[in-house]
C-alpha cells in the first residue's frame, strides 16, 4: 500500500513537472529592434530605433505564463540624422546623460491559443515607471536551422503618451503627445 502511494505521488509530481516547464530565451540582437514613430507637424512621420538592447524571456507554453526583462540603451538612438539624434538625447527629450537606459519588465503574458497575444508590464523611462501593454501582431516559435535551437519571437506594438513620462518638448508647437513603439523580437532558447 505504501509503495503504491509513493509511486502514485512520484507520477503526479513528474506529470506536473512535465506540464509546467519554464524555458529561458535570450534576445538575438541581430533580430531584435525597438523603434519609435511620432508625427511631425501633421505632414510626415519621424522614425528612429535604439541599436543596443538586451533582454531575456522566460516562457512556459503549457502553463501559458511568461516573464520578460528588457533593457534599452537610450544613448544608442539612431534616426539616420545626427543632429536629430543629438536633440533626442538632450535634456529636452530623453535626457540620456542622466537616464542612459530604459527598462521594460513583465510577468503578465496573455495567449490566444498557443501564441502570445499581449504582454502587460512596466516601462521605466526618465526614472518614472508606468504600465504599458504590448500587443502582438505576430508570434511564433521555430527550430532555427542555423542555430539548431528553438527561437521564439514576434512583432509587438503600443502607443504611449510621452508627457506621462515628463517629455513635453514641442507639445506647444503642435508635436503630438502620442508615440508609437514597435518592438521586433526574436529570442534564442538557452
Amino acid at each position: 500500500m505504501i509503495r503504491t502511494t509513493v509511486i502514485a505521488a512520484a507520477l503526479a509530481v513528474t506529470a506536473a513537472a512535465a506540464q509546467a516547464e519554464s524555458v529561458t530565451y535570450a534576445f538575438d540582437p541581430t533580430h531584435t529592434f525597438v523603434a519609435f514613430e511620432i508625427g511631425h507637424f501633421g505632414t510626415s512621420t519621424n522614425r528612429g530605433r535604439f541599436d543596443k538592447k538586451q533582454g531575456t524571456v522566460q516562457l512556459d507554453k503549457a502553463a501559458k505564463t511568461g516573464k520578460l526583462d528588457v533593457t534599452i540603451d537610450t544613448t544608442s538612438i539612431n534616426t539616420g540624422t545626427e543632429p536629430f539624434n543629438k536633440h533626442l538625447l538632450s535634456k529636452d527629450l530623453l535626457n540620456a546623460g542622466e537616464f542612459p537606459t530604459a527598462k521594460f519588465t513583465s510577468d503578465k503574458f496573455s495567449f490566444s491559443g498557443d501564441k502570445v497575444s499581449e504582454v502587460a508590464g512596466q516601462l521605466t523611462l526618465l526614472g518614472k515607471t508606468l504600465p504599458v501593454t504590448l500587443k502582438a501582431s505576430n508570434f511564433n516559435c521555430y527550430e532555427s536551422p542555423m542555430l539548431k535551437r528553438e527561437v521564439c519571437g514576434g512583432d509587438f506594438e503600443t502607443t504611449i503618451k510621452r508627457s506621462d513620462w515628463g517629455v513635453i518638448y514641442g507639445l506647444n508647437y503642435g508635436f503630438p503627445d502620442n508615440v508609437r513603439l514597435i518592438v521586433q523580437v526574436e529570442a534564442i532558447k538557452q
